[in-house]
């Protein structure tokens, strides 16, 4: 993958001494995702050495970055931003959402809604909020 772009929008998530574990689930769970680069805290550094200074991965061809925060802070990720992602098939959705739901929180159950055929909307082990739709729906 190339560099992200200067005007490019990229989300950014901070984690505790999680960030690796969650690339590593979300590069598994989502097709066409890699983890692109990995730097990390090394002795004497200000983060827990060994642990995630800054990285970038892809999910299905959309960058990301994050980190293993070295400062400790009150804030976590909220659902009042999560990341949506549409689906084929019902295959895929339901194999993505449980997942990502394994060892999370249940927002919204995977069913119909008004809007839309298939809707789930989770926050996973590491407290990110996904939103899941059926394509077309």
């Amino acid at each position: 993958m190339s560099q992200v772009k200067p005007s490019a929008v990229t989300p950014f998530l901070t984690f505790t001494g999680q960030a690796e574990e969650a690339m590593n689930l979300y590069t598994s769970v989502f097709e066409n995702s890699e983890i692109i680069r990995i730097t990390r805290y090394g002795p004497g550094e200000h983060g827990e050495e060994g642990s995630v200074m800054h990285a970038s991965f892809s999910l299905n061809g959309q960058a990301f970055m994050c980190i293993d925060s070295s400062v400790k802070h009150d804030w976590t990720f909220t659902p009042a931003i999560s990341l949506h992602s549409f689906f084929e098939t019902e295959e895929e959705i339901r194999r993505v959402y449980e997942e990502l739901s394994r060892g999370g929180q249940i927002l919204m159950p995977l069913a119909s809604y008004p809007f839309s055929k298939m809707f789930g909307w989770i926050s996973d082990r590491f407290g990110v909020t996904w939103q899941l739709q059926l394509a077309g729906s």
